[in-house]
């Protein structure tokens, strides 16, 4: 089984539950606590460092379908990120705990583009983030500006206690782009 008490109804894609296999199998997360985001479902799943199933939830993700993160785009103001630029990266993440300039607690995946898992906030209030969260669509999930947000009870209760406390690996799986061309040795699982 992919990740102990790990239930198949938690909306999980095959593909994610290739990765958590091979993330198990090769010990690839080096017994820390790691996530897989399945952009295409805008879900995500999160393991303790022991593999066993923490939880699962809807996802927003970057409004731009891609892959990779535009060049510098950590560092420009939020105003100079264009539309086809607010992706979320796919690959394999080292995390980190860490604050927003508010002090608000995170945890980076992508320091250098400041992709990070949040509580979800609304910037504005027409986006309706909360509503989109709540949504069954996957297209409505694609919202954020690359950032990966999350429901504040599930911040909370699954993502605090573990990645918010420790170094940990975030999985993200691609838009389009071959599983195996991020998860070469995955496709073996």
């Amino acid at each position: 089984m992919a990740g102990a008490g790990w239930p198949r109804s938690a909306h999980a894609s095959e593909q994610a539950a290739q990765l958590v296999r091979w993330a198990l199998g090769s010990n690839d997360h080096r017994q820390q606590p790691f996530a897989v985001v399945d952009k295409p479902a805008a879900r995500i799943h999160v393991f303790a460092a022991d593999g066993q199933w923490l939880g699962s939830a809807p996802v927003l993700l970057g409004s731009a379908y891609g892959d990779t993160s535009a060049p510098g785009i950590g560092e420009r103001p939020l105003a100079q990120i264009r539309p086809e630029e607010r992706t979320t990266p796919a690959g394999r993440f080292a995390s980190e705990p860490g604050r927003n300039t508010r002090g608000d607690d995170l945890v980076w995946i992508d320091y250098d583009s400041a992709v990070s898992l949040h509580r979800v906030r609304s910037v504005h209030l027409g986006e309706r983030r909360q509503q989109r969260l709540a949504s069954q669509q996957a297209a409505e999930r694609r919202i954020s500006n690359g950032c990966v947000n999350v429901a504040h009870a599930f911040y909370d209760r699954v993502i605090a206690p573990t990645l918010g406390r420790t170094p940990g690996v975030i999985y993200v799986l691609p838009d389009s782009t071959p599983l195996a061309t991020y998860f070469m040795a995955a496709s073996a699982y």
